[in-house]
């Protein structure tokens, strides 16, 4: 466990347990039946967890980006439906009300979350998805107020919820100035102002209420918009490096269940006169899963944590998070999937819930940014990262409590992340620092020269994009690169986490480094599968590790805290 570090004590109880109204046959239930589990809102909302989404200043619980997204990622483990249709929906809403809110507004979102309402965020439409700058719904001045119009789509909760974030066109002139947030209040307002749009169906997370909203000449008060009229494409650039860390930090407790679940399902299973879990195969995919989750905890951990230490540098790190997070959860969960077999397929059982997490977590993940647009979000700064950020050598590595999980921070304050990088890139120079030391394990210098060279060669490769290259029109290479240099990122993190941890006995140790390094160094080629095969055997050390965390029920993220389940494993 790292040293210091607590998380909140949510006890969902055993979900093996037939008698737990919060087991799996009751999320599975639920999903079958498309339906809200209500049981586990009523849970999550008598236990406080609304706290959370509302910062301290405004009598919540919410004050490190991290710690958040680790009390959040015990309901995913459990139920990403859960997860998203009472907590993350609400919080997507409010970050532009904390990031750009006036006084009242914060006051306002802050009175109906802490009182257990709902908030919902209404950003996309069907003509233009993410591309928000293109969005038609329009908020015309009235009289005082505003008049709002058009249709939003695939908003969650919209149909219960008490306040609406709203993305809406308030000039007709192009550019970036033409949009605004505003801030519907929907308690009481007549029907004639709106309509409610059918439900949209999933294949995963199939209890949340996914719909959309037509308004038609809804009037608002003029203190609805969300900062300055115009500013909502800048409020959203920095609200959204707030989400894009802390989401897939939540979705983290997808894998940690998904690879419990076949740690449970390897031991319980005979073949070939053993068991499965003992086969080397067996052990090198569920050892390769484990690592897969150390790289994506370091990396959403130490995103999370730049908001508050290095706000400068948000924009980039939290694209690489969105983007290279959820690819890490999702393949990991694939190769898991092959060891279940024939029993990936069951809908009811003992491991049924494996194939609900597998198809919780693609929708879980895209929320409000796709790959594509996170690695968009990198393009266009590369050429100013190769010739401000990782061409200057003497940069210094960031400050230890970036990579401390359990060292406290000061409450996260929006106003300070900027909307690019601006060339700065602190984390990558954790590569140098470490390659240059003397008293670094050889293993782990090896891979931190080949990263260092690595970043090299982005540097000279995105220092010749051509201008069209660096723009939404970008070609094949762009996105290469952006990707190469997400996972050089993640190496950063996972160097920085494991310098920085020496009095902890497995994370000091470099033998789950080096692997983690190592597959990181085999996913730099996309055309390359990440496969245990391609990325070499997974140390003794590491597989002790993971069956030390089972049997003693422990997450297998960095914190390695108990989860309080009443059982003891098999």
């Amino acid at each position: 466990m790292t040293a210091g570090l607590t998380r909140t004590a949510l006890d969902l109880g055993d979900p093996w347990d037939a008698g737990n109204p919060l087991g799996y046959p009751e999320v599975l239930a639920a999903d079958a039946a498309g339906e809200p589990f209500t049981a586990g809102e009523e849970l999550l909302r008598s236990a406080g967890l609304q706290r959370h989404f509302v910062p301290a200043s405004l009598g919540g619980e919410l004050r490190g980006a991290d710690q958040f997204a680790r009390t959040m990622r015990a309901v995913f483990s459990r139920d990403a439906g859960l997860g998203v249709g009472f907590g993350a929906t609400s919080f997507i809403a409010a970050v532009p009300v904390w990031t750009a809110g006036s006084p009242h507004q914060r006051r306002t979102v802050a009175d109906v979350l802490l009182d257990g309402g709902r908030c919902a965020a209404a950003f996309t439409e069907w003509d233009h998805g993410a591309d928000f700058g293109r969005a038609d719904v329009r908020a015309r001045p009235a009289g005082d107020g505003w008049r709002i119009s058009g249709a939003k789509h695939l908003i969650n909760n919209v149909a219960r919820a008490d306040l609406v974030t709203l993305f809406a066109r308030t000039d007709d002139r192009p550019g970036s100035r033409s949009h605004s947030n505003l801030l519907v209040d929907m308690r009481g307002r007549p029907g004639t102002h709106y309509r409610l749009l059918p439900r949209y169906r999933t294949s995963g997370m199939r209890g949340c209420l996914l719909g959309g909203i037509d308004f038609t000449d809804a009037p608002v008060p003029a203190g609805a918009v969300i900062g300055e009229p115009g500013d909502a494409l800048e409020t959203v650039f920095r609200a959204f490096q707030i989400t894009r860390c802390v989401l897939p930090g939540m979705v983290i407790g997808i894998l940690d269940s998904q690879l419990r679940l076949a740690v449970r399902y390897a031991q319980g299973r005979r073949l070939y006169g053993q068991a499965v879990a003992d086969l080397p195969h067996t052990r090198e995919v569920l050892g390769g899963a484990f690592v897969d989750l150390l790289i994506a905890d370091c990396l959403a951990t130490v995103g999370a944590r730049a908001l508050h230490v290095l706000p400068a540098e948000g924009s980039v790190l939290s694209a690489a998070v969105k983007y290279l997070v959820p690819k890490l959860l999702h393949e990991a969960g694939y190769e898991l999937s092959t060891l279940l077999g024939a029993s990936y397929y069951l809908a009811d059982g003992e491991h049924a819930a494996f194939g609900k997490h597998a198809r919780d977590l693609p929708v879980a993940v895209l929320a409000h940014a796709s790959s594509a647009v996170c690695l968009s979000t990198i393009i266009p700064q590369l050429p100013r990262l190769a010739r401000r950020g990782w061409a200057a050598t003497d940069t210094a590595p960031p400050p230890a409590t970036l990579f401390r999980p359990g060292d406290v921070l000061a409450e996260l304050d929006p106003a300070r992340l900027a909307v690019n990088n601006r060339g700065v890139d602190t984390l990558t120079a954790t590569l140098r620092a470490e390659r240059d030391r003397a008293d670094t394990d050889p293993g782990v210098r090896r891979h931190a020269d080949a990263f260092c060279a690595e970043l090299a060669a982005l540097g000279e490769r995105a220092g010749a994009l051509a201008p069209r290259d660096q723009t939404v029109m970008a070609g094949r290479d762009s996105f290469v690169l952006a990707h190469r240099y997400s996972v050089v990122l993640a190496a950063a993190a996972c160097v920085g986490v494991w310098r920085r941890h020496p009095e902890d006995p497995f994370l000091g140790d470099p033998a789950w480094l080096v692997t983690a390094l190592q597959r990181l160094r085999v996913r730099l080629d996309r055309a390359t599968r990440p496969m245990w095969t391609a990325a070499g055997p997974v140390p003794a050390t590491v597989d002790d590790e993971l069956s030390r965390r089972y049997r003693h029920n422990l997450w297998f993220d960095l914190t390695s805290t108990p989860i309080s389940l009443d059982r003891s494993a098999p």
